[in-house]
């Protein structure tokens, strides 16, 4: 047997593998795009797989498509969503910009599987009716994020703050000296630190869903240029319908398709959104790789879990292992989104052709996002141990709480205490006794420590 097959498109012959499930057009991009070895990535082809099967629905509801090609369309499709061929779709990211590649991949593969199952099935008279890759691939774009967003990332995020959430209860009375400038400051506690990153999290969790929402807003309908051409007028209502059944998620028709065409604005918004995540995250790996730092000669305020040798050479030596990996998915994320930016400006009138890399990068993002969010939880946060002894220490001796006795004494005489307290090494509270008229009750009560995080007034 030939390990080849000769298949037909409208320029000619091509050679596809005996075995593949792709047809000529598919052949002829991989054969065009040798660039990076990766291809879409699993979630994108699904969303495109999905919009086929809501696609076929609402052709057979408009009476444009028979219930012979609809069922045997969904039926592939059902495969495909189930798990089936994961190896059918392997044409490069760094392809023709509109992604028409792709979706040529995804309907030659649907109408193979209608094939073998005893139904004639033509990619592009069927799979692809009232459709055009120029509303399909925006469409995608727009699923496989809204998916993935509510699936992966968001889960994650809310996985990571319930453990913050735990973690900033137990240590909501150890005080430690706070930082501005990299310099002592004034005292916080340990919970208060905690819950900072939590609530940080949580509003950019609420940025996340806010840029779903303007995802739900999908052009499909719009066909080649925006304006619906070779797609009943009904298509995209009857599309949105089926497709929200489909996915759960309630999706709507755009009013003006060109601006999701056109443009990529709301996943360039996505982009920035996550961007805003990688910022989060890379602050809280880098306070904690701080707090972590010694043993001897650093903060030493926090011990990390001990995950494995930190050194080939330095016995002994372990390393904050689990905030740099975060650090090092923020920097990506960070440098995928300044792509996602590039692209975002690179529509020329009625299609934007960096489609497939925004699409790629948006769902790289996120799932990076998301799996550094667990590994942080679990591996990190949940597990660090406060050094009390080291914490306490560091507070009594703090000049800087002189900074409560200038509504007392004026913030004149509060800094000639401080600097020498700071020359002498003694406890700002004996220098402050010997300096001001306050007895040691009243500094006592000004000067206490787990008071002071509370901020006000006495």
């Amino acid at each position: 047997m030939s390990e080849y097959r000769i298949e037909k498109d409208s320029m000619g012959e091509v050679e596809v593998p005996a075995t593949a499930l792709w047809g000529a057009q598919t052949q002829r991009a991989i054969n065009n795009f040798p660039v990076s070895g990766q291809p879409m990535p699993a979630a994108f082809i699904d969303a495109v797989v999905r919009i086929k099967r809501a696609a076929a629905e609402a052709n057979k509801s408009l009476d444009l498509l028979d219930e012979i090609h609809r069922s045997a369309i969904v039926a592939a499709c059902d495969s495909l969503l189930a798990g089936d061929h994961p190896d059918q779709f392997p044409i490069d990211r760094y392809q023709t910009g509109s992604g028409t590649s792709t979706n040529m991949n995804v309907n030659e593969v649907i109408a193979q599987l209608a094939r073998q199952n005893g139904h004639e099935v033509n990619p592009n008279d069927h799979v692809n009716m009232s459709q055009s890759s120029n509303d399909v691939i925006p469409t995608a774009i727009h699923l496989s994020a809204v998916t993935q967003a509510y699936q992966q990332l968001l889960p994650a995020l809310t996985h990571l703050q319930g453990v913050l959430y735990e973690r900033e209860g137990l240590f909501k009375d150890q005080v430690k000296t706070g930082r501005t400038h990299l310099m002592d400051a004034m005292p916080v506690t340990l919970g208060q630190e905690l819950r900072t990153w939590r609530e940080q999290l949580h509003s950019a969790e609420k940025r996340i869903e806010q840029a779903c929402e303007e995802l739900l807003a999908i052009p499909q309908g719009g066909t080649a240029v925006g304006t619906g051409v070779n797609a009943h007028k009904l298509f995209a209502e009857r599309f949105v319908a089926a497709l929200s059944e489909h996915t759960g998620y309630h999706f709507r028709s755009l009013g003006h398709k060109f601006v999701a065409q056109s443009a990529v604005d709301a996943p360039v918004a996505m982009s920035a959104q996550l961007r805003g995540v990688a910022i989060v995250l890379a602050k809280i790996a880098n306070d904690l790789r701080w707090m972590n730092s010694g043993p001897i000669h650093g903060l030493a305020e926090i011990s990390l879990p001990a995950l494995q040798p930190g050194s080939s050479i330095m016995p002994g030596k372990v390393n904050p292992v689990i905030p740099e990996s975060v650090a090092m998915v923020s920097a990506q994320v960070m440098g995928l989104d300044s792509a996602v930016a590039i692209a975002g400006q690179s529509g020329n009138f009625q299609l934007n052709v960096m489609l497939p890399l925004v699409g790629a990068n948006l769902l790289d993002m996120m799932a990076l996002l998301a799996s550094a969010s667990n590994v942080l939880a679990d591996k990190a946060i949940r597990g660090f141990t406060a050094n009390t002894d080291t914490l306490d220490a560091a507070v009594g001796k703090n000049p800087v709480l002189v900074t409560a006795l200038n509504p007392e004494i004026g913030y004149a005489l509060s800094a000639e205490i401080a600097k020498e307290a700071y020359r002498t090494g003694r406890p700002i509270i004996d220098v402050a006794q010997e300096r001001c008229d306050l007895n040691r009750i009243q500094l006592e009560a000004l000067l206490d420590p787990l008071k002071l995080t509370h901020g006000g007034l006495n």
